[in-house]
């Protein structure tokens, strides 16, 4: 068996950190903003956790970023504020680790943005479009089931699948182009990849982590009166996570955006080629609730067609288990 141990802490206690602490490390983060997954999303806690997020987002940059599809507006300056709320639950399916979210993204965005050579400012808030979310493992260890599953849990090298789908049906104004809603069917598929490397124990863990992934969008068929089309676009996130103690990690981050070549009325404009960095700091405060502190920067942005993006996170996730918290409760007894 893995020894979790602080020499400090009780078995129960032990189990108590390996069983709830990571589902609470795994914020559930922002699907638009950078699209970028942070590091330690996909780490498996036990069947059965669940985890309540709230994400908010300080952002600006030449693209909406409410919209995954990352459109650029070419001397655009947006900033923005979001906010997203949302729920996940871990579960076994076939003996394999799976995970069902739902997040719903809120906040405000303006900017000026140019319509047939005119440019205006625009602003737009409200809810945007729910994001739902299941991910499958397919490749590592079987399901956490028990406490002796989470004592023993090593991701070794695991892979999963993903689908996201967005729903349609956040807030739209067809008369402008800068929207918290975007009007048409949206999501993505990948396969998440965690590879340990060295010790699995708290304090002295590390990880490669790599989100290879394709977004698929619909027609917007009311884009200011005209019909907008987006290519797939190609992302790759990529993670280096590392504990610094028992409660606080960071991590490196780098993503990759490719595609997604958007054509308004049979007008095509250019596609994605950019790179993105970030920085991630995360922090245990519980066994239940986890911080995270985030800043990402696009960095091959000095031409006008060029993507640019600075956003910076803080997220605050409850997580927890029936049975952790039913041993707590008999513990206090």
């Amino acid at each position: 068996m893995m020894n979790y141990a602080v020499p400090t802490k009780s078995p129960s206690n032990r189990a108590h950190w390996a069983a709830v602490a990571v589902l609470a490390m795994a914020a559930l983060c922002p699907q638009q903003a950078l699209a970028q997954m942070p590091a330690r999303f996909y780490w498996k806690p036990l069947s059965g956790s669940n985890a309540v997020p709230l994400i908010v987002n300080s952002i600006s940059g030449n693209t909406n970023p409410f919209d995954p599809a990352q459109t650029v507006t070419p001397g655009a300056d947006f900033d923005a504020t979001m906010a997203q709320a949302g729920y996940a639950h871990v579960f076994s399916l076939f003996d394999r680790s799976a995970m069902a979210a739902i997040i719903l993204p809120m906040g405000r965005i303006s900017g000026d943005v140019t319509v047939a050579g005119r440019s205006a400012g625009q602003s737009a808030s409200g809810f945007g479009d729910p994001m739902l979310e299941f991910t499958w493992n397919i490749l590592g260890p079987p399901a956490q089931k028990n406490i002796p599953d989470a004592l023993r849990y090593q991701p070794g090298f695991s892979v999963d699948v993903l689908a996201d789908l967005a729903l349609p049906i956040g807030e739209y104004d067809s008369d402008q182009q800068l929207n918290i809603g975007q009007n048409r069917w949206y999501g993505r598929v990948g396969m998440p990849i965690v590879w340990q490397l060295g010790d699995w124990v708290p304090g002295r863990r590390t990880t490669l982590e790599f989100l290879p992934a394709v977004w698929f969008f619909g027609n917007n068929t009311d884009y200011v009166g005209q019909t907008l089309k987006t290519d797939p676009k190609f992302q790759l996130d990529a993670h280096v996570s590392r504990d610094f103690t028992e409660r606080l990690w960071g991590s490196l981050d780098l993503t990759w955006y490719y595609g997604g070549k958007a054509t308004i009325n049979g007008v095509a404009g250019e596609k994605l080629n950019n790179l993105g960095v970030g920085l991630t700091l995360g922090y245990q405060v519980n066994d239940n609730l986890g911080l995270t502190f985030g800043y990402k920067s696009t960095v091959n942005d000095s031409a006008p067609g060029d993507l640019r993006m600075d956003a910076f996170m803080i997220s605050v996730v409850y997580g927890w288990h029936p049975i952790i918290e039913g041993m707590r409760r008999l513990k206090s007894e």
